[in-house]
This record gives structure tokens, C-alpha cells and sequence, in this order.
């Protein structure tokens, strides 16, 4: 039996926390902490070495992208990150994703939804709600001088890497990637890590800002 998920809540709302936890640990997924601040959470984060942190957007001291920032910073093999917020195509949430962090909720999300975001992304299998985020990066991605210098890097993909990024960036599990290609789902995870690799991403929630970014996939393509 795997170990239960070790999760982190930051948010400044008594309510939210305790709800949160309650949710979590009914079904199993350990809350190792809470903070009510940016600055608390990246403490906590440094003390528990949590698998997966639940980031509320604004906080007090230090909002949850700066903390975010800092402790995906502070440790390559970190945490992943869900960005808490109460509006999905929020620039805000888009800049944390091209921080590094690996999705974000609605704060009314429904309990088995709940457990099934810390899951799906402590797994990093699939990209969880693939058609929000998707409008998210076309709303707020800027092709920019940074872009440019991953696009440069975009060269030392194969052209199969580069067929993988194109539908990762269109929301595809590895599962599904498998089927679409007519490949197993092990050589389609080997492509991915690759590909983060190559592009020094943390994230296939990364890879889809860059492919955005940097022209290999367009607004509105399918």
C-alpha cells in the first residue's frame, strides 16, 4: 500500500483550512500543516516536506505566487502546487502556473473533486482541468524574449518530442497521448520527462505555457 498523500493548506481563511482538512482526511490524505500567510507556508513546506501544497492566491505578508516562487525555488524536487482561487482566468493564476506551480482549484469545488486534484497532481500523469487551463494560457500568454530563448531550445527536441508537446498542450494524459500516438504509456512518460527536461520545466502544466508562448501551438488551435 502507497503512502497516503502528505499535504500543506495556506490560506487565511479559518473556514476554507478546516474544511479543506476535513475533506482531505476523510479520504485518507494526510494535512502535515496549515498556514494562514505566504510567509507561513513556506515555512511549513521547509519543516513537513509536503507532497502536495493547496496555495490560496491572496494572502497576508506574502501572497501565494511569491510564495510559491520561493519554495519551488528552494527545492527543484519540491512540492507540487494547487493555487486556491475564486476566478479561473485570473493573471494572477497564470503567473503562478508559469512559476512552476502545477494547477489551481475554485475554492467551491466539490469534495471528491478536491481529492482527486491533490491525487491527480501528485501523480503529474495528466493536466487537471485541461480545458480551463487551456483558455487561462490563451488569455494571458505574451510571447516575450524569454519565449524566445526556449524557443531556441525547442531545436533540441526530436520531432516526436515536439508531436508529444503539441498534444500536451492541447490537455492530453499520458494515457491519452498513448492511444493518439499508437504508443505505450511508459515511452510516452519517457517522452515527457524529456521534453521537461530539455526545456528545463518543472511541470507539464509548464510545458503547456511555453508551447503557448512561444508559437508551437496557436490560440483557438485544436
Amino acid at each position: 500500500m502507497s503512502d497516503p498523500v502528505r499535504v500543506v493548506v495556506a490560506d487565511d481563511q479559518a473556514l476554507v483550512r478546516t474544511g479543506f482538512r476535513m475533506i482531505l482526511t476523510a479520504d485518507g490524505i494526510d494535512v502535515v500543516a496549515e498556514a494562514t500567510t505566504g510567509t507561513e507556508a513556506v515555512d511549513a513546506v521547509r519543516r513537513t516536506r509536503p507532497d502536495v501544497v493547496l496555495m490560496d492566491i491572496r494572502m497576508p505578508e506574502l501572497d501565494g505566487l511569491e510564495a510559491t516562487r520561493r519554495i519551488l525555488a528552494a527545492d527543484a524536487d519540491g512540492p507540487r502546487v494547487l493555487m486556491l482561487t475564486t476566478f479561473d482566468l485570473d493573471q494572477y493564476v497564470y503567473a503562478a502556473l508559469s512559476a512552476g506551480a502545477s494547477g489551481f482549484l475554485l475554492k467551491d469545488v466539490t469534495p471528491e473533486q478536491l481529492t482527486a486534484a491533490v491525487r491527480l497532481v501528485r501523480s503529474g500523469d495528466a493536466l487537471l482541468a485541461p480545458s480551463i487551463t487551456r483558455r487561462l494560457v490563451e488569455r494571458f500568454a505574451r510571447r516575450d524574449e524569454d519565449a524566445a530563448a526556449v524557443h531556441r531550445d525547442l531545436a533540441g527536441l526530436t520531432p516526436r518530442e515536439r508531436e508529444v508537446l503539441r498534444l500536451l498542450a492541447r490537455g492530453l494524459s499520458n494515457a491519452e497521448l498513448a492511444a493518439q500516438l499508437h504508443l505505450s504509456e511508459a515511452t510516452v512518460k519517457t517522452h515527457v520527462a524529456r521534453i521537461l527536461g530539455k526545456l528545463h520545466l518543472r511541470d507539464r502544466v509548464q510545458a503547456v505555457v511555453v508551447a503557448y508562448e512561444t508559437g508551437l501551438v496557436a490560440p483557438g488551435e485544436t
